[in-house]
């Protein structure tokens, strides 16, 4: 039962660094038809946050509280809500629009909950939505069969770790592209081969490769260009994904490889996305949440902050290298 008025966020007034970050007493909200309010135990860092709390947004209230992901209880229900409950533990990816999770509490659309085991820490919790549901976007783009040869660009981050996690299971061979220091890392996430990303010729390698080993899938994480420049090495009739942008033009001339494009965003579901997707989404969440109960699917935790050094935790962030979650706790 919710008794208190105010609640502790940090709250920007303008656009910039972490360090503009104030920490502030602010209203509680209420909840909603639809709308669910969670006592926030643990907070998930993107690299959207520190992106928006840069860049800003014109569909924002100021001052603004932002952060998308975070984990806690239920304290009060909105009308319309069944599913839930007051005392549920839960995950959520809220829409970066709304005030968000850099607070004690935040208001998030009840479909948006992801139903935890109450076994499960709340600092691996807060590491599943943006990473976990991002890479299970991702690899649903892929009608791919076991064996498929897949590379995947990008691959030291949080995203890339949980990729790697969940194409394992599928049976797909997963080439990981990322840092040389990592790559006993990404082996034991489960990557059939390490590239270093900083050997100027590793392109030129994979292009030579692919005709022995041909790739079905590119999975790009880096840019939208650096994407388009990878086309080439997929197989006829391969995929192209994108996850930090898309392709406005088919990089590749028509009628020949036929390769398919997707791009990759989380928080479109917001706003696109029906109800039915969402139940789909929250269950991949949930079933992550019980594997890592289980020990059979890593959180990938790098950093457990405290809520009182949030902006010097997503500073950190902003500057990496981050091979892995960040977190703080409250």
């Amino acid at each position: 039962m919710l008794t208190a008025e105010r609640m502790k966020a940090w709250v920007q007034h303008d656009t910039g660094d972490p360090g503009v970050l104030q920490l502030e007493d602010r209203p509680i909200p209420r909840p909603g038809p639809g709308e669910v309010l969670v006592r926030n135990r643990a907070i998930g860092l993107n690299p959207v946050d520190w992106k928006f709390i840069r860049w800003g947004h014109e569909g924002w209230d100021w001052p603004h509280i932002p952060g998308v992901d975070g984990a806690g209880e239920v304290v009060a229900l909105g009308s319309l809500v069944s599913r839930l409950c007051p005392g549920t533990p839960v995950a959520y990816h809220n829409d970066l629009l709304r005030p968000g999770s850099f607070a004690e509490y935040t208001l998030i659309p009840a479909r948006a909950a992801i139903p935890l085991p109450a076994a499960l820490p709340f600092p691996a919790a807060a590491a599943i939505p943006c990473p976990g549901l991002t890479a299970r976007q991702a690899i649903e783009k892929l009608p791919l069969k076991p064996g498929a040869h897949v590379l995947l660009t990008g691959a030291s981050g949080a995203v890339g770790g949980a990729l790697m996690q969940l194409a394992r299971e599928r049976g797909w061979i997963i080439h990981a592209v990322g840092s040389a220091s990592q790559a006993e890392r990404l082996l034991r996430l489960g990557a059939a081969t390490v590239t270093d990303y900083r050997r100027p010729d590793w392109c030129e390698r994979w292009a030579a490769r692919v005709q022995q080993h041909p790739l079905q899938a590119v999975i790009d994480m880096v840019s939208g260009a650096h994407a388009a420049s990878l086309a080439s090495l997929i197989a006829a009739n391969g995929h192209l994904v994108c996850i930090q942008d898309r392709q406005e033009s088919a990089p590749l001339a028509a009628f020949t490889t036929t390769i398919s494009l997707h791009e990759v965003g989380l928080n479109a579901l917001h706003h696109h996305g029906s109800d039915r997707q969402w139940a789909e989404l929250v269950a991949a969440g949930s079933d992550i949440a019980r594997r890592m109960l289980d020990g059979s699917f890593d959180p990938q935790l790098i950093e457990v902050a405290g809520f009182d050094q949030l902006p010097a935790a997503l500073e950190r962030l902003k500057s990496g290298p981050n091979p892995g979650n960040r977190v703080v706790t409250l």
